[in-house]
């Protein structure tokens, strides 16, 4: 059996996936996100290591402790880790994807023309989102990384490469899918770039390793928390093993998962394809040597949007209530709900941006909110689908909040387009076994996985939801945009 690791955002999730394809045994266990000021968003390292041990644990004694062929991890993307290599321990707080502290140091960067060269070497946009700019940060306001920096001792890498450090006892690696959202890869030729390494201040020498997505790397050491001598056969971000676990491999398939974030890949092959203002360009995944590219579109704030009306507003009690809500009324009553917490990704990269709710009368309620939440997930996916695919083929769907398919449903009307849901949920984590197992033999094609998946589920564009219109939606975005000011703290 393969042993699959999903470390996200808010917890890590651990699958046993057996020979076909079912899910054997399940762990999770949740992690905390701290938020030392406006903007922070920051987790304990520390604490995202023993959520593995213990997710991967559960796991395996549900599935009765088999013996296992291989492990596959995908982890949350561009979250910067640093620790020191002789004691293991990390040197500060991992600084999480959504944090917002170095967007002056992006504002400037983009004023001095950094854009579109960052652009043209990454595939990405000079934004807090990505890797560089929390690596240098740390490197110049926390003293442990620096003086770690100094002795030769440092390693930085995101979550991937902490979680490979501690369960191989030391083997620094990445794959070219994380390397690919730090903003110090070369797209080109897939490994670090000097220019962009002397932009930022990172030393190479603390970088790990880049290797392919499918493919061993190491093996599990013993007092690791996991069984000894198992290789590590897959690595993936996890929106890139969302894709793969949909087994959509064709150009042009696409996907969202909703998790804290929602996030759409579309597949593009192994030629960058033509620049579309807004979107990135990144690796989808690489085996034996042969990459693949993607497109993507990345909104900030999903699920974590009705996190926050259960644990921020104290509307729902927990996150089903949120579509238990809404279905009570036939519409938002004219509430619009833009969650830029984070700010605004896909299509307008605003890290300035804040949330607001616009449209309130004396009769708008909490069920009209919780509408007008779901109604919110759903319009900002079909804003990157508007410039990713604006036609109707059918999105793919996974993550937590696929479950609700009253948002589902709205997504097709807002979308204009049929949303396929698979039987299993739990994709991204099914993507880094089909990688792993794919690599440890235990599947010998794609197609051989897919002949053992369940039918999915189609839910058809309807045009009597009563969403908001996409046109109000865009008015209350314009409402959101350059709200923080400049110059945000940033030490």
């Amino acid at each position: 059996m393969i042993l699959a690791i999903d470390q996200g955002t808010s917890g890590t999730a651990a699958l046993v996936v057996a020979p076909d394809a079912t899910v054997a045994g399940q762990g999770h266990v949740p992690i905390t996100a701290h938020h030392p000021r406006p903007g922070w968003v920051e987790q304990d390292a520390a604490e995202i290591r023993r959520s593995v041990q213990r997710a991967a644990q559960l796991a395996l004694a549900d599935a009765g402790d088999p013996p296992l062929a291989a492990i596959g991890i995908t982890n949350q993307r561009e979250t910067a880790v640093a620790w020191d290599a002789a004691s293991g321990r990390p040197l500060a707080p991992a600084i999480v994807w959504q944090d917002r502290r170095t967007a002056p140091r992006c504002e400037a960067l983009r004023a001095d023309g950094w854009g579109p060269r960052v652009a043209s070497l990454t595939g990405l946009t000079v934004d807090p989102y990505f890797s560089a700019t929390a690596y240098e940060w740390m490197l110049a306001h926390r003293g442990p990384v620096r003086e770690a920096a100094e002795r030769g001792s440092l390693r930085l890498g995101t979550v991937d490469a902490w979680v490979v450090w501690n369960l191989t006892g030391g083997a620094h690696v990445t794959d070219v899918s994380n390397a690919s959202r730090t903003m110090l890869m070369d797209l080109a030729t897939q490994t670090w770039c000097d220019e962009l390494l002397e932009l930022f201040g990172v030393p190479r020498e603390a970088l790990p390793a880049i290797v392919d997505s499918a493919g061993e790397v190491a093996r599990t050491r013993e007092g690791a928390g996991l069984p000894a001598d198992i290789p590590i056969s897959g690595l993936a971000g996890d929106q890139q093993a969302a894709l793969f676990g949909h087994l959509a491999h064709a150009p042009g398939d696409t996907k969202v998962t909703y998790g804290t974030g929602g996030f759409l890949l579309q597949v593009a092959g192994e030629e960058r394809p033509e620049e579309v203002a807004g979107l990135l360009t990144t690796v989808a995944w690489r085996r034996a040597g042969s990459v693949t590219l993607a497109r993507e579109g990345s909104v900030f704030v999903a699920g974590a949007l009705i996190q926050w009306l259960r644990d921020g507003l104290g509307l729902i009690a927990q996150a089903r209530e949120c579509e238990v809500r809404a279905r009570r009324v036939p519409d938002s009553a004219g509430a619009v709900i833009v969650p830029a917490f984070a700010g605004l990704g896909t299509p307008n990269w605003d890290p300035r941006a804040r949330g607001v709710i616009v449209g309130l009368t004396a009769g708008v309620t909490a069920d009209h909110l919780c509408r007008a939440a779901l109604e919110g997930i759903a319009h900002q996916i079909a804003d990157v689908l508007d410039v990713m695919d604006p036609s109707d083929a059918p999105l793919r769907v996974d993550g937590g909040a696929a479950a609700s398919d009253l948002l589902l449903e709205l997504q097709a009307a807002v979308a204009g387009r049929p949303v396929v849901r698979p039987a299993q949920l739990e994709t991204t984590a099914l993507g880094a076994a089909f990688l792993a197992g794919l690599a440890a033999g235990v599947w010998g094609t794609a197609e051989e996985i897919r002949r053992n998946r369940p039918p999915d589920r189609v839910i058809e564009a309807r045009d009597d939801l009563g969403a908001v219109s996409r046109e109000t939606w865009r008015a209350a975005v314009d409402r959101a945009r350059r709200w923080a000011p400049v110059e945000e703290p940033d030490t």
